[in-house]
């Protein structure tokens, strides 16, 4: 079953709806969209990859923000939330609107049931739109799995995907690698396993 999806709206109304609402929104070419709440496995995820990326970061010039700020794309009328989101620049807000970022260098989402049709497509493409865009990559919450989406020197688009917990995650704007036992630390599947900090892989 779908999000709920409100009437079509222009997106200056779409702002101000989003502006005096106690939850989030994401906008899609006149379509409000409410967007889905969160999982555990989701939240221990978004706590690992912004607790190492923070670090990591301190004292560089780029910077990590969570999913408070919204994203807009140039060539599409949409709005979006990333999970996370690196930028490597000075920060880039689009004019006269509230906490609206046009200038990611990173773009991370975190895939659940819900969320990943719309991950792997409408936002896929309006984010790989983006011109200050190097990398997309996507983080299951399901299972053990990473798809990373890098620009290339020829501004193509190549993919790279993980499915072994003994691999890392090279976030490669930012010359970092995260073992992906570290981005999955807590999170628990139908199978019952859990990963802790202390168990041996």
């Amino acid at each position: 079953m779908g999000l709920p999806v409100l009437p079509i709206v222009t997106a200056d109304e779409y702002l101000a709806f989003e502006n005096n609402s106690d939850t989030k929104h994401e906008y899609f070419d006149g379509e409000i969209v409410a967007m889905a709440g969160t999982s555990f496995n989701h939240n221990f995820i978004f706590a690992n990859l912004m607790g190492e990326i923070h670090l990591f970061l301190k004292d560089k010039k780029c910077n990590v923000f969570g999913s408070e700020l919204r994203v807009a794309t140039p060539f599409f009328n949409s709005y979006m939330y990333p999970d996370l989101i690196i930028v490597c620049d000075d920060i880039e807000k689009q004019e006269s609107k509230f906490d609206t970022l046009t200038n990611p260098s990173v773009i991370i989402e975190i895939m659940s049931e819900s969320t990943k049709e719309k991950d792997l497509g409408i936002k896929f493409w309006r984010y790989l739109q983006i011109p200050s865009l190097k990398e997309y990559i996507l983080i299951d919450s399901m299972k053990f799995g990473i798809k990373v989406i890098k620009i290339q020197q020829d501004n193509s688009w190549k993919h790279y995907d993980t499915e072994n917990i003994n691999d890392s995650l090279f976030i490669n704007t930012i010359n970092m690698q995260i073992p992906l036992k570290d981005i999955y630390k807590n999170v628990s599947f139908f199978d019952g396993q859990t990963f802790s900090q202390n168990v041996p892989l």
